[in-house]
């Protein structure tokens, strides 16, 4: 998880930026399409390797399905020094994509399948440690990089984290018993107790999205120092906040969290409108980060706590779904909506659009209090 999570993050501005500053051969620029197309491509790839991979894992285990995942993230980063064109860019995008689907969904449910129930909210923020430490010095590596040593050496440093992986797999678990009925995405996505909090998550990940596609491109262009800044705070943010939250779950429940981190991601989107004001941006991309941190570690305990084990491999891949079609759908939406309003305005808007969120997490806080209600011991009448 710790190779593949550094091979997608290292890259994860980075392409995009490769894509809108190149024409064919590396002439003349793109913009913002191509940088949406970029992102748009690897999490659509990204969604779909999620959805396939329970059913993957189930035939040819745990060790052909990581290895794999590795192998689709490493090799094609190699193939992107070899040419600029947008064509190329999005079928390695798109290769990339599924290897990393396979990696976090298959990684995800096997990690989860190892963690102790009462513990699950701080092993899952431990998990998200070892994807968040990636995250938060990926980013602004993989741009600062680009910048002073050339995109050559960001890919071919993105290949060999994922590829130096692939001999730690032979000594993983191939295959976990696991108790109760297994569960379909399909049915997945026609259980409430499972949409709404994928949902709502769904709706912090558009910014995740945005803000590692579009703030590069955002800022004023002397800012570079200030991209790299943002780039390294919201991950951070995210990655101490998900502890906390996973900390206070388990002791106090995560179904009190959800709403919080909906609350606190749509107001730190709202403040980066301010494009201009560097301590706006900063102060914005931190309070996102905190908010998406508690949102990503409260929705994911929630949902395993609510399927038998035996839905691991289903939630990781509902929630991991719910994340990059998020991001995917945030990059390509968000640049066609900045194309005409200018990137404040995208901005701002983008907070409105994510208050409609509030419906699902409202809903899910009020079954969920029902439930605890319902399952509270009564006074005797004795």
């Amino acid at each position: 998880m710790l190779g593949a999570s550094a091979s997608f993050y290292l890259l994860l501005s980075v392409v995009p930026l490769y894509a809108s500053t190149g024409g064919r051969g590396g002439g003349g620029g793109r913009g913002g399409g191509a940088a949406g197309l970029a992102t748009g491509a690897l999490m659509v790839a990204t969604v779909v390797g999620e959805l396939a991979t329970p059913v993957l894992v189930r035939r040819c285990g745990y060790r052909v399905v990581l290895a794999a995942g590795l192998a689709l993230m490493g090799a094609p980063a190699l193939a992107l020094v070899f040419s600029r064109d947008l064509g190329w860019i999005v079928v390695v995008c798109l290769l990339r994509g599924l290897g990393f689907a396979f990696t976090v969904v298959a990684g995800g449910a096997l990690t989860a399948s190892l963690i102790p129930a009462g513990r699950r909210g701080e092993g899952l923020a431990v998990v998200g440690i070892v994807s968040g430490v990636p995250s938060l010095l990926g980013l602004p590596l993989g741009v600062w990089l680009a910048a002073h040593a050339g995109y050559g050496t960001v890919f071919t440093a993105a290949a060999v984290a994922a590829l130096v992986a692939i001999p730690t797999v032979p000594g993983l678990p191939d295959r976990i018993r696991a108790s109760g009925r297994p569960i379909g995405v399909t049915e997945a996505l026609r259980t409430a107790e499972l949409l709404r909090p994928a949902v709502v998550f769904a709706v912090t990940a558009l910014v995740a999205g945005i803000v590692v596609t579009f703030l590069p491109l955002a800022v004023p262009v002397p800012a570079t120092s200030l991209v790299a800044a943002a780039l390294f705070v919201q991950p951070a943010a995210a990655t101490l906040a998900r502890w906390l939250a996973g900390r206070h779950g388990d002791r106090h429940g995560s179904a009190g969290l959800v709403l919080p981190g909906l609350l606190l991601s749509a107001a730190g989107t709202a403040l980066m409108a301010l494009t201009r004001d560097p301590v706006a941006v900063i102060a914005g991309v931190g309070l996102f980060g905190i908010g998406f941190g508690v949102a990503q570690n409260a929705t994911l305990t929630l949902m395993y706590a609510r399927v038998p084990a035996a839905g691991y491999g289903t939630v990781s891949a509902l929630w991991n779904v719910a994340y990059d079609a998020g991001m995917g759908l945030g990059a390509v939406v968000f640049g066609r909506l900045a194309a005409r309003t200018g990137y404040p305005w995208a901005f701002g808007l983008t907070a409105v659009v994510m208050l409609g969120a509030l419906v699902p997490a409202l809903t899910d806080r009020a079954a969920a209090a029902r439930a605890a209600s319902a399952d509270r011991p009564r006074p005797s009448r004795r």
